[in-house]
Parts: C-alpha cells; sequence; structure tokens
C-alpha cells in the first residue's frame, strides 16, 4: 500500500502544482491586462529607452543627446501630454516590424494611438475610425534626410536639383506626403515598396540611390539596424511639406478620453514653446544656414 500512498501524493502534489500555477497564470493575466498594449517598431523602442536611461518621460526636458530622433520624440511628447491631460493608463510596449498593421488595429479598436505621428493627409484618410489632434509638427516645418548606402559613390555626387534625372529613389503610395514630394522630384525612376524595412535593404544595396528619412543627428545621421548600414547627404534635405498629427482610435473604449487628454496636454505644451524647442534640440528641425533644400524650387511653387 506504500506505492499507493506515494502515487496519490505525488497526483496530488501536481494537482495542486497545476492548480496554483493556474492561479497565478491567471493572475498575471489580469494584471498585464490592466495595462493598454502599445505596438512599437522594435527599433525605435530600442532608441527610446536607451535615450530615457531610466528616466521617466515626464522628466525630459532636454533633448540633446545620444539616440534621439523624431519617432522617439514622438513618443516622449505623446507621454507627456497625455498625463498633462490626465489620462494616467499605464502602457504595455509590444515590439516587432510593425507598420501598416497599426493602421488596422487603429480601425479595430485593438490599439488605443500610435506613438508614430501620421501625415494629416495619411491621417484624414482614417477619420472615420481616429481622431486626429492638433499638430506635433507644424506644415513647413519638416525637413527630412537623403539617406543613402555610402558605397554608393553616385550619392557623393549629387548637389543640385538639376542632377536628380540621374538618380532612384524608393517609397511607397500609403505614405501620401512622402509619394507626392518624391514623385514631383524629375527623378529616374520611383520604385514603389510598401514595406519600410524593405525600402531600406534596396537602397542598402543600391537598388534604389536613395529614401526619405528623419535626420539622426545623435547618431551622426547614420542608420544601422540587421545588416543595413545608410548615411544621410551632409548638405541636402528635401521638405515634405505637410504637418504630422498624433491618431486615436474612435473604437477603443479609451480613445475618447485618450483624445481629450492629448488635446488638452498638447495645447499647453505648445504654449510653453517645448514642442518646437523638442524637435528642434533633437536636430529634427535643421539648421538651414547649413543645408541646402533639394526640392525648394518645386516646394516654392506649390
Amino acid at each position: 500500500m506504500g506505492w499507493i500512498r506515494s502515487n496519490l501524493f505525488f497526483s496530488y502534489t501536481v494537482i495542486k502544482f497545476l492548480f496554483v500555477s493556474a492561479l497565478l497564470g491567471n493572475a498575471a493575466h489580469s494584471f498585464a491586462s490592466n495595462k493598454i498594449q502599445i505596438y512599437v517598431r522594435d527599433d525605435v523602442y530600442l532608441d527610446y529607452k536607451r535615450f530615457l536611461n531610466g528616466r521617466s518621460v515626464t522628466e525630459v526636458t532636454d533633448f540633446t543627446g545620444q539616440y534621439i530622433r523624431r519617432d522617439v520624440v514622438d513618443m516622449i511628447l505623446t507621454q507627456q501630454a497625455l498625463k498633462l491631460g490626465g489620462f494616467d493608463k499605464e502602457f504595455e510596449y509590444q515590439t516587432g516590424n510593425v507598420n501598416f498593421r497599426n493602421t488596422k488595429l487603429l480601425e479595430q479598436g485593438k490599439l488605443l494611438l500610435s506613438m508614430d505621428s501620421y501625415w494629416l493627409e495619411d491621417a484624414k484618410a482614417l477619420e472615420d475610425f481616429v481622431y486626429v489632434t492638433e499638430p506635433l509638427i507644424k506644415k513647413g516645418q519638416y525637413y527630412a534626410g537623403i539617406f543613402y548606402a555610402q558605397h554608393n559613390k553616385k550619392m557623393h555626387r549629387l548637389s543640385d536639383f538639376t542632377q536628380l534625372p540621374e538618380y532612384t529613389s524608393v517609397s511607397t503610395p500609403r505614405w501620401r506626403t512622402d509619394w507626392e514630394t518624391l514623385h514631383n522630384l524629375p527623378l529616374k525612376k520611383l520604385y514603389v515598396e510598401h514595406e519600410w524595412i524593405s525600402q531600406a535593404r534596396m537602397v542598402n544595396m543600391a537598388w534604389a540611390d536613395f529614401m526619405l528619412m528623419p535626420l539622426m543627428p545623435s547618431l551622426n545621421n547614420e542608420f544601422k539596424l540587421e545588416g543595413i548600414e545608410l548615411v544621410a547627404h551632409p548638405k541636402l534635405v528635401v521638405l515634405l511639406d505637410g504637418s504630422r498629427h498624433l491618431v486615436v482610435s474612435k473604437t477603443h473604449k479609451y480613445g475618447a478620453s485618450a483624445y481629450k487628454a492629448l488635446q488638452k496636454g498638447l495645447a499647453e505644451l505648445s504654449s510653453k514653446g517645448a514642442i518646437f524647442k523638442a524637435y528642434q534640440q533633437a536636430g529634427f528641425i535643421p539648421d538651414l544656414t547649413q543645408y541646402k533644400v533639394l526640392n525648394a524650387r518645386v516646394a516654392n511653387t506649390r
């Protein structure tokens, strides 16, 4: 009978363990569900964490330093505005190669908001599903860097608008402002590629000469990810003639309250000049005495 008692004890121990594990699992799930899931591109999240270096987002008033970039400024200002507006829910970040998937999640109410700002034209196309905030970046303030592979010697010779018929670029019509800007340049070829990482790979292999990306002065205007190494033209930028806004899902249960908080918080930050200062300190709004605007003649005719 000893072996029976041993087996019964073993079975009881296993059942108890499974029961406790289930309770702990449910508790962990319950705890996690109290946080709002936000999807962020993995490289952006990595630089965001590096820039914060253990600080709370509410502590950040100086946007100079390593790892700062436009997407990181977006993330920090969004959270600061929410706090100022009285929105106190916690976020749990999910990382990955997210892009247009976020738009679908916003439409379905599975994503509260995008931490990455949208061009106004792109945001307007989603107005049935999202609230559109006041601008983070106003029209006429957004200058993109011209990024290319360092080994693409042809790009080192680019210095003027009149040379553009020799060059190729890549983008997607889904990014309306980027696409229209590039489409208005007299390029040899404008390739269509919908995935951002695939665009970067094409440029890295010099299948396309360049792509437009935010300047990254804290990283020496160098972009490195997954074997991709791109650099920004040291003397040229392109004006993207639009404004950038945050979008909030209308179908998410916290959508209305988050939007109200954002509007209030952004107004407060803007009144203090904190938003413009943040992008300027980050080097995103460049010193135009140091750069030539490649598409100035096109922008001036609009």
